[in-house]
Order: C-alpha cells, then sequence, then structure tokens
C-alpha cells in the first residue's frame, strides 16, 4: 500500500491527470443503477494522495502552490461527472437536426463547468493540508461545502451528488434525515478517504477507527429507522393511487397526428379494472406534461376525463397551463399539475417553479435568441416559472409536495415554508433521456426526498421509474424503466420526523466545522496525527 501511495503521490503530467480522470470516472460506479458504492474506497484515497504530491513552488505565492491542487480536483470532477451525466446528450438527439451542435457542450461543456467546484474543493481542501487524518477532514470539510455551493449558484445544480455514492439502499439513506445531502457528502469523503491514512501510515489508527465508527454509526441508525417503521405513523388519511406509466416516446408526444391516440391510452390505462379482491383506486397519477394538448384547445377533453373517473375518485395530471396575454404581454406557458375531479372540474393546481436552464427556459433570453439559440422544450416558446409554491390540496384530506420533475433532486424544494404535507408529488417525463442511467439517477434523488421529510413519494413518470415509496424510501410499488402500464397501492402513511431543512442546514454546518477544526488542529499538532 505504502509502494502504491507513493507512485501516485509521486506522478506528474499526464499520468497524474489521467489517474484523477480515471479516479474520478470509477466513482461513478457508486451511483444508480449500479451502487457499487465500495469503489469509493478506491477513488478517494487516490485522490487523497494525487493531493499530497500537488503542492505548487514555495516562490509561486499563495495560490500558485494551489493551482496543482485544483487542476487535480478538476480532472477529478471532469471524469467524474462525465462518466455520470454522459446521457444528458440523449435528450439532445431527440431533436438533433436542432441540437445536435450541442453535443459537446452536453457531454463536454457541463462536467468541464461542474468541476470547477471540485477543483476548487481540493484548492481549499489543500490550504488546510497537513499529515494523518487533518488531510481527510479538510478534504471533507470542502467537498461538504462545494456540494452546498453547487446546489445553490446559477439557479443550482446538485444532480449526483457525492453523498449519494454511500446511500445505495434505504438501510444506508436514513442518516439523511439528521444531516441532509451536504453533510451526508461530507461525511462520504470522510469515510471513503480514510484507507488513504494505512497507505502513508500517518494518523492511520486514530483515522481509521473514526471512519469506521461514522460507517457502523451510519448503518446503524439505518437499521433502527427501519426497524422501528421510520417513526411513529399518521395513519388518518388513507388513499389508494393508481400509477400510470404510459411510455410515450419522446419523438411522439407533441405530435398532433399522435394526440388522439396518447390521450386515449392514457385514459384506457386509468380505466383498467384493479386486480381481484384490491380496493379501487381513490387517486390516479399520471406523468409530468402527460396532456399531449392545451386543455384549452380541447374543451371536450375534461369532460372523457369524467366518464373516465369513477364517483369519488381523482385524476392528477401534468399538463402544459396557458395563461393569455393582457396588455399587451405575450402569451405565457407552465409546466403545471392538475387535479381534477369525477365531474371533469379542476379543484387544485400547482405550477413549476424552479426551471431547467437551456431545457425549459433561456438564460439571457432576448440576447442568446438573437444568436438563434432556444430552450430543448420549445414546443411552446418555452416556460415561465410560477411566482412562489404551495401546497397541492388533494381530496381525502391530502396535502401534496408538489414536485415536477428535476425539482426533486433540491433537498430544499420537499418543503415549502413552515408547510410539511401529507406527501410528496413527483411528476417527471424522464424519456428525454432514453434507456441510460439518467433515470435511475433521478429517482435515487427522490426516493432520498422521501427519506428526509419522512413523507411517502408518489412518483409518475412517463418511461420509468414510477414508484411509490414510504417515508424511510422503501419502495411499495414501481414500474420499471421503458414498461407501459399501471399498478395499484395503497398510499403509505407519512412517518413522524424530528428534524427539517433547517435543522439540516444547522446540523450539515456544525460537520463542517468540526472538520475544519479538526484539519486546523490537526496541522498545529504533529503529535495529534502520529500514532
Amino acid at each position: 500500500m505504502e509502494r502504491i501511495a507513493e507512485t501516485i503521490m509521486l506522478s506528474w503530467g499526464a499520468k497524474r491527470r489521467a489517474l484523477a480522470l480515471l479516479a474520478g470516472a470509477l466513482a461513478v460506479l457508486a451511483l444508480p443503477p449500479f451502487n457499487f458504492f465500495a469503489v469509493l474506497f478506491v477513488s478517494f484515497p487516490v485522490l487523497v494522495w494525487l493531493l499530497d504530491g500537488a503542492s505548487g513552488p514555495a516562490e509561486a505565492g499563495f495560490l500558485g502552490r494551489l493551482r496543482p491542487a485544483f487542476a487535480t480536483g478538476w480532472w477529478f470532477g471532469f471524469g467524474y461527472f462525465v462518466a455520470g451525466l454522459w446521457w444528458l446528450g440523449n435528450a439532445l438527439l431527440m431533436e438533433a437536426e436542432s441540437f445536435a451542435w450541442a453535443l459537446p457542450i452536453a457531454v463536454l461543456g457541463l462536467p468541464a463547468f461542474l468541476a470547477l467546484f471540485y477543483g476548487l474543493a481540493a484548492a481549499a481542501a489543500r490550504a488546510l493540508w497537513s499529515d494523518g487524518i487533518g488531510r481527510i477532514a479538510s478534504l471533507s470539510a470542502a467537498f461538504g461545502l462545494a456540494e452546498f455551493v453547487r446546489a445553490y449558484l446559477f439557479t443550482g445544480f446538485p444532480w449526483n451528488a457525492i453523498g449519494y455514492g454511500a446511500m445505495p439502499a434505504p438501510l444506508m439513506m436514513q442518516s439523511s434525515e439528521i444531516v441532509g445531502l451536504y453533510g451526508m457528502s461530507a461525511l462520504t469523503v470522510f469515510v471513503f478517504s480514510a484507507p488513504a491514512l494505512v497507505g502513508t501510515r500517518r494518523g492511520a489508527v486514530p483515522g481509521i477507527a473514526l471512519a469506521l465508527a461514522l460507517f457502523c454509526a451510519h448503518v446503524g441508525y439505518g437499521w433502527m429507522m427501519l426497524a422501528d417503521g421510520a417513526g411513529p405513523r399518521d395513519t388518518s388519511r388513507a388513499a389508494v393511487v393508481r400509477i400510470v406509466q404510459p411510455a410515450i416516446d419522446q419523438s411522439a408526444k407533441w405530435d398532433i397526428s399522435e394526440r388522439e391516440r396518447i390521450f386515449a391510452q392514457l385514459l384506457e390505462l386509468s380505466a383498467l379494472p384493479p386486480r381481484e379482491g384490491a380496493p379501487r383506486p381513490s387517486h390516479i397519477i399520471w406523468p409530468e406534461t402527460a396532456l399531449p394538448f392545451l386543455l384549452t384547445e380541447n374543451p371536450g377533453a375534461l369532460s372523457r376525463m369524467a366518464e373516465m373517473l369513477q364517483v369519488g375518485q381523482t385524476l392528477i395530471t401534468g399538463a402544459v397551463r396557458q395563461e393569455d396575454g393582457v396588455g399587451g404581454k405575450t402569451r405565457r406557458f407552465y409546466n403545471t399539475i392538475y387535479a381534477i375531479d369525477d365531474e371533469g372540474q379542476i379543484i387544485g393546481s400547482a405550477d413549476k417553479a424552479h426551471l431547467v436552464p437551456f431545457g425549459e427556459y433561456l438564460p439571457f433570453e432576448q440576447l442568446l435568441r438573437e444568436y438563434g439559440l432556444k430552450p430543448v422544450a420549445d414546443s411552446f416558446g418555452g416556460f415561465s416559472a410560477a411566482d412562489r409554491r404551495a401546497l397541492l390540496s388533494l381530496p381525502g384530506g391530502l396535502n401534496a409536495v408538489p414536485l415536477i420533475c428535476y425539482e426533486a433532486i433540491f433537498q430544499r424544494f420537499s418543503e415549502i415554508g413552515d408547510a410539511r404535507g401529507d406527501l410528496l408529488l413527483n411528476l417527471t417525463n424522464d424519456a428525454w433521456y432514453g434507456l441510460t442511467p439518467g433515470p435511475y439517477q433521478h429517482l435515487r434523488q427522490a426516493q432520498l426526498r422521501a427519506v428526509e421529510t419522512r413523507l411517502p413519494l408518489v412518483r409518475a413518470a412517463n418511461n420509468g421509474i414510477s414508484v411509490v415509496t414510504d417515508s424511510a424510501g422503501r419502495i411499495a410499488g414501481s414500474l420499471p424503466l421503458g414498461e407501459k402500464g399501471v399498478f395499484d397501492v395503497e398510499l403509505p402513511p407519512a412517518g413522524g420526523s424530528f428534524w427539517n431543512n433547517a435543522d439540516r442546514d444547522i446540523n450539515f454546518g456544525l460537520t463542517i466545522v468540526i472538520m475544519v477544526f479538526v484539519a486546523t488542529f490537526a496541522r498545529r499538532s504533529k503529535k495529534f496525527v502520529s500514532d
């Protein structure tokens, strides 16, 4: 191990860049659909050893000394994000004649930008670098902060945060209830970097012991919460939900000639009888923008929905909502969830508040459209964002937290002010990404929101993966990627939770403070880091 560590530390030039790139790419195997979390015990020790040897000359000044560490972290991040996000290019190929030119930007440009966060994290960690346990504590704090900033800066894109690698199954997800995704990211880096201490023998005993204790606490808390059913349950609001997964090909979704077939298929699937002896569904859930037309352009659609619904049933569907312009303003379009009762009346709605940049809207639109650019989902000229977020009230006394598409990847959107709701309602259309790792990664992130809030997750996806989970993230019913069909499941009750997002942010902050303290103390005390 010492010889391997020394070889990696002393590597330089193209070999050093290749090692960082490969270590980052290898870490993607910890993410869905692979879930091989043990690979992080290789990726992060390699990164630590590379950073051990990533110090610039003393005469280069403070920033100059950190430049090699930044480059090492950037190459690690570039490998991680290219290997983890290459499937984004599939969305551009849906309209290749318009967007194929942007394929290198999606597959290489976005990862190159996101890698800046890991480059800065590596540089910040190197500023507090020392022997032994202190260096993995500084790397832990820096990566945790990088993931936090990545979730907010430039509207935020926390996809595939490092913490997800340590949460491949519900048993290993429960700790996120306490420290949240960003705290889990910091602790993940600490635990999985610990083997690097063996390679250099400095601080190995206390470092490995602490990492082992954290890992055991992580798994132990998960076991305790699953054994306890994730805490007290509210069983007062019973409901049976039917998830409809139509598996509509994205290329046909807005084809005028396909509209009737798509709508008829949705109605047909929704009207299927329940299994023999099973209760009738009370809520029928369609995916994001399931309606292949504007309701205002198809006045008979609500009547046909009412004919399909039985007495007491509610249909919840994604749709595009049009808002006519007044006072000379142009029409606006919203990505919306509608709740429709058995008489064909719209009884509730929620608009998407956090849009996908370049996907649903164009930043600096007036300027960029002059250069011929347009958002990928440009069927209606782009979408507008909701002015505010609110709970969606549903029959049966249920209040849903609406999460449309990738809103589910943001920890901060799982709560609305002080209102907790009774379930998370995630409507999405992952047909953009085909049969790639993308839909699996998207599901894992939505699943974690259920664990953090202790609310059941109801997720309807166009071509998968549709699921209903309980408040501990365990799947109660699902349909696999690419399969057309329906499933009925009794809505799991909400679990009790002592923590909210504000608490998780505080606990994350405390985690960072502790790691910085350990790193600072280790830097000043050689005795602390020696065996």
